[in-house]
């Protein structure tokens, strides 16, 4: 029999009725929630008290994204951009030191958030996608295959911007802009963890939920072979 694997994002279930908001609830055979020999595996994790910190400020920076908590029969009303999140976050957690990792195609926002977090007296360490100048034969790109045949070209190396990260002992990187794959490179060999305040959609000035919601429209081609 071949086995069911979760499917939260086809759940037919309102929010209201769904089993992860309440009980008794409903849910799909193959529901999470339902798994409770994996639940409790997970909330063990939060026995280690740094893990269970970082998690409650999570929660309670959540919170504090709403102006209008508390009030009944009203839509909450959201209230900051991610920026501030961010450095709420950071102090909820007595960060000081935080990385940036960024990608040269946003060295402008790059600069820009540096400048704001400096404000904020936090020490930014910041790396450059391209830092280390190694070439992309190194890891056996061909010519045809760059952006611009025929020049020499710098590949991307996040798992160098990570080491350097690592070195400096940032408490808490942040990610601007990394490709896909880079960022995922990234977040594999990051010490500290790591929060995403960009990612990178060339098309859509950065940001991919413009192709996720026109899909049935302006981007349906996407959905051909």
């Amino acid at each position: 029999m071949e086995r069911e694997y979760p499917a939260c994002a086809r759940c037919p279930y309102t929010t209201e009725e769904r089993l992860c908001s309440t009980l008794p609830g409903k849910g799909l055979p193959s529901c999470p929630t339902a798994d409770i020999e994996l639940l409790e595996k997970a909330q063990i994790e939060f026995e280690n008290q740094f893990i269970k910190e970082f998690a409650r400020q999570a929660s309670i920076q959540e919170g504090e994204g709403y102006r209008n908590r508390g009030q009944q029969n009203t839509c909450p009303e959201p209230c900051k951009p991610r920026l501030l999140e961010i450095v709420e976050f950071a102090g909820k957690m007595g960060f000081r030191k935080l990385g940036l990792a960024f990608c040269i195609g946003l060295s402008r926002e790059a600069e820009a958030v540096e400048e704001f977090l400096s404000a904020k007296e936090f020490e930014v360490v910041s790396v450059i996608c391209k830092a280390g100048r190694i070439k992309k034969e190194f890891i056996g790109v061909k010519d045809r295959e760059k952006i611009m045949p025929g020049t020499d070209e710098s590949m991307c190396n996040p798992i160098f911007q990570a080491m350097v990260l690592n070195k400096a002992q940032t408490e808490f990187n942040i990610m601007i802009g990394l490709c896909v794959g880079h960022d995922s490179l990234f977040l594999k060999y990051s010490d500290a963890l790591c929060t995403v305040l960009a990612v990178k959609d060339r098309i859509s000035a950065h940001n991919p939920l413009a192709a996720v919601y026109t899909l049935k429209s302006y981007y349906r081609y996407l959905k051909e072979d």
